[in-house]
């Protein structure tokens, strides 16, 4: 018999450590040549490791969630040929297949580790010898209700406690105080929301935890401020649906790629948008090319695939892109340089967008747009003889969080402003 160290290897990316986020093996499991040991974490990627020996798993590094440097020892696992050698790969050694994996997205593992979160629920109390099971349970404040036991089975049924129902006589709780309670609460007074769930202790890892970093990083370093506009999209709507109308095998067009094609022509008038603040270096640097950050909604938590050259692409081919970038962040097959490297974010949430939002800075950008929902309210509207009239229109709110180390509030308002301008007059949009 003899043991092999399994080291974690240099992943690539200039990378110190990993974290592990799904085990493959335990203690004492049987692994053969080349199968799964366990899926480490980068900063944008999951590596899948696997064992380049078969033997039984005698150690492992550590729990879900924890972090482990390049070179340490991730897996020992005792081996019968005693010819093996002691030591796995150490940083960038040893079998070339264990680091040659797909590199996914946290989504990518088809076989995701078994939630380890567990519930805590306090256990029932043990009856004593001079309280049989069987007793009733007088020590229950309930029990202090009188009511009878039609009336205590309804209002089980319903999910009511007794005790917030106040007795109409004698202190007794009658079918028609419960109809008076259910009254009460369909006209908004207070009911008991029902029975409760045990609490849950879930370990922050992975993704999650990434965005947890990011974002805290992102307030902690940026003073952010935000600026809210309102926009008329009525006109820009009919548009869409023409264009939808006609499109033929073209993708369905949303509302989102008429708004970066309006982001794309206006940030050459203001390029401290598109920008990145090296904090460490103090430098800003202003970017040509439009690498548009979409903030996409997954079932790891909240990603950023990024539209390359944005600026150069016409409604259907951003339309395009953002379904196959949207169903590759869902699904787990995004590339790693697909979600990194924008210039600029834009995070909508669509119908659920709200009336106003102030979207924490996808850091080193210096800002981040948010469209909200589109609601219909009627608004004055000048007509052809100078005078008014009441008209219902569609109308949406643009918000922008800045970096104001970098960005003025002028220069955010002015941007917003030229940006309502061309979707407000989209015919702009489709002309050269």
């Amino acid at each position: 018999m003899a043991t092999y160290t399994f080291r974690l290897p240099d992943i690539g990316e200039g990378i110190a450590e990993a974290e592990i986020v799904t085990w493959h093996v335990a203690v004492g499991d049987t692994v053969e040549e080349d199968g799964r040991l366990a899926d480490m974490m980068t900063d944008k990627a999951t590596v899948e490791m696997e064992s380049p020996v078969t033997g039984k798993v005698i150690s492992i590094a550590g729990d879900v969630g924890d972090v482990i440097a390049i070179g340490s020892a991730l897996v020992v696992i005792e081996t019968e040929d005693s010819e093996d050698s002691a030591e796995g790969p150490s940083t960038g050694s040893g079998r070339a297949d264990v680091v040659e994996q797909a590199i996914t997205t946290d989504l990518a593992s088809p076989d995701p580790a078994p939630v380890r979160a567990e519930l805590v629920e306090a256990p029932p109390p043990a009856p004593t010898h001079a309280e049989p099971v069987e007793a009733p349970a007088q020590h229950d404040i309930r029990t202090k209700v009188l009511a009878s036991p039609a009336v205590r089975q309804r209002a089980q049924d319903l999910g009511i406690d007794l005790a917030e129902v106040r007795p109409s006589e004698e202190g007794r709780v009658r079918h028609a105080d419960l109809d008076q309670f259910l009254a009460y609460n369909a006209t908004g007074g207070y009911r008991a929301a029902g029975k409760g769930r045990g609490d849950e202790v879930i370990k922050v890892i992975g993704m999650r935890r990434r965005i947890a970093e990011n974002m805290a990083a992102s307030k902690r370093h940026i003073p952010h401020f935000s600026y809210v506009e309102e926009c008329d999209v009525t006109a820009l709507e009919a548009m869409r649906e023409q264009l939808n109308a006609n499109r033929g095998e073209k993708p369905k067009l949303t509302l989102l790629p008429l708004l970066i094609t309006a982001i794309c022509r206006t940030v050459p008038q203001f390029p401290m948008i598109n920008a990145r603040y090296d904090d460490e270096a103090g430098v800003v640097t202003r970017f040509g090319a439009v690498h548009l950050g979409m903030a996409a909604q997954t079932p790891a938590g909240l990603m950023v695939p990024v539209i390359r050259n944005a600026h150069t692409l016409n409604l259907w081919q951003l339309a395009r892109e953002i379904i196959r970038l949207a169903e590759a962040a869902r699904s787990g097959s995004a590339k790693s340089e697909e979600l990194s490297g924008s210039t600029l974010t834009v995070t909508s949430l669509g119908p659920l967008g709200g009336v106003a939002t102030t979207p924490v800075i996808n850091r080193p950008e210096v800002a981040i747009i948010g469209p909200n929902r589109i609601v219909e309210r009627p608004m004055f509207v000048s007509d052809s003889m100078g005078g008014e009239r009441i008209e219902k229109r569609k109308l949406m709110n643009i918000s922008i969080s800045c970096d104001h180390r970098v960005v003025d509030g002028h220069d955010a308002a002015s941007f917003v402003q030229a940006v309502k301008k061309l979707i407000e007059t989209p015919v702009l949009l489709l002309a050269d």
